[in-house]
């Protein structure tokens, strides 16, 4: 498409790359003298939706055949996934024990959802409609790959992208869900002796995860994927026992699950984009320096260091979280200890997750503050006009539930 002298086409990856480069790093300048967080793709623009179902990638040009300059860029991605719940029609008359009846009389209802997500606008070109052109397009793409519904997620104080999308392109504001982020000690964090953790394969997490999971808001119905996934380094179950096995039966876990036990999994994102934090104080740089030798030194004292976040650093991403159960927050609690020593042993500066506000075993999960989003804005956007209500209704009008899932191939 060509307007006023732009061109939005499709990312060439043999002659875009630098042009593309430039447009991320001139994006990225920080506010001077504060803290700033900075990404690295390491060379792959398209690597946050590269392992999605379906993606696509623009670039917005100006300027004539020898002169031309992109100056703006958006990716997206569409997939199926669950929008709502219904009742099975032979949900009374299951004949199954009443511990399974409770999870076999709801189904998930499916939707196909795009997402929008890396706009990005040379400063010297904002104001001149490119990002608004660039989310029109890739707009059409999704109705042409049949999305009913497109959303995206930023910063609630974004407001220059609140607007966008929500003034000017038809978004209503969705869901605010909460990033959770977790800094890398030096020292381990110890497993309380009553937890056993145990590592499920990816067909055995798979029907775990469709079993307790499926009607989950935003749930992939190409959950076999992820979990299949090079990036997907386990899944990992926590229960209260004095068992001695090393292998969970999940059928049997299924049919009669312990009173407590809880799950996540791990996604590698340090294979795909590393982080950084510049404009630091030298005062601040000492004193997370000081905390490290400290910890590395006396790591029996465990003292909460920071990580070397002022280089380049990688981070595991914690999803497919929940449980049921008294003791769910405790052995979610666990499961992060868990995935702390994992991210350790593979060399990252922080963990990462994503989960509803309400979700019930949010207060197990470790995080600092300061490092953290309390609430991260999804906007939505319904391509209803060709669509009919359906079981679920208008989904951009529906409340959010307790949990939400958090792909973490877009995260």
């Amino acid at each position: 498409m060509k307007e006023n002298g732009i061109i939005v086409r499709k990312y060439d990856s043999e002659k875009d790359f630098i042009g593309v480069e430039k447009v991320e790093r001139r994006c990225e300048v920080g506010p001077s003298g504060k803290m700033s967080l900075f990404t690295d793709m390491l060379g792959d623009p398209i690597c946050r939706v590269r392992h999605s179902p379906a993606s696509l990638m623009l670039v917005a040009e100006i300027g004539e055949e020898e002169e031309k300059e992109i100056v703006g860029l958006i990716r997206g991605c569409v997939k199926t996934v669950t929008c709502g719940k219904k009742l099975s029609r032979n949900g009374k008359n299951d004949s199954s024990s009443n511990s399974n009846q409770h999870h076999h009389k709801t189904l998930p209802i499916y939707t196909k959802v795009a997402y929008v997500l890396g706009l990005r606008v040379s400063p010297s070109h904002r104001r001149l409609g490119i990002g608004q052109k660039l989310i029109s397009e890739i707009e059409n793409w999704f109705r042409e790959m049949g999305a009913e519904y497109s959303y995206m997620a930023t910063d609630k104080d974004n407001e220059a992208s609140v607007k966008l999308f929500t003034e000017k392109c038809g978004y209503t504001k969705f869901r605010t869900p909460s990033i959770l982020v977790q800094p890398v000690f030096a020292h381990r964090v110890k497993i309380s002796k009553r937890v056993k953790i145990f590592q499920l394969t990816p067909s055995d997490a798979e029907i775990l995860y469709r079993h307790r999971f499926s009607t989950i808001e935003f749930f992939p119905r190409d959950i076999d994927s992820v979990l299949n996934n090079k990036l997907s380094l386990g899944t990992f179950v926590a229960v209260l026992t004095d068992s001695d096995s090393d292998v969970l039966d999940v059928n049997q876990f299924l049919s009669t699950p312990p009173e407590s036990w809880a799950v996540l999994s791990v996604w590698n994102c340090k294979e795909v984009f590393t982080l950084e934090v510049r404009g630091a104080p030298k005062i601040r740089r000492g004193l997370a320096k000081t905390t490290r030798l400290m910890d590395r030194a006396f790591p029996w004292l465990r003292i909460p260091s920071i990580p070397e976040v002022f280089k380049p650093f990688g981070l595991h991403f914690l999803y497919g979280i929940g449980g049921e159960g008294s003791k769910s927050a405790k052995l979610t609690k666990s499961l992060c200890g868990y995935a702390h020593n994992l991210a350790k042993e593979n060399g990252c500066g922080v963990v990462a997750t994503e989960i509803a506000s309400c979700e019930p075993v949010k207060v197990g999960i470790p995080h600092w503050k300061s490092l953290s989003c309390p609430e991260d804005l999804w906007c939505i956007k319904r391509f209803g006009e060709d669509y009919s209500d359906g079981s679920v209704g208008d989904w951009t009008k529906s409340k959010p539930g307790l949990s939400i899932f958090v792909d973490p191939r877009e995260f």
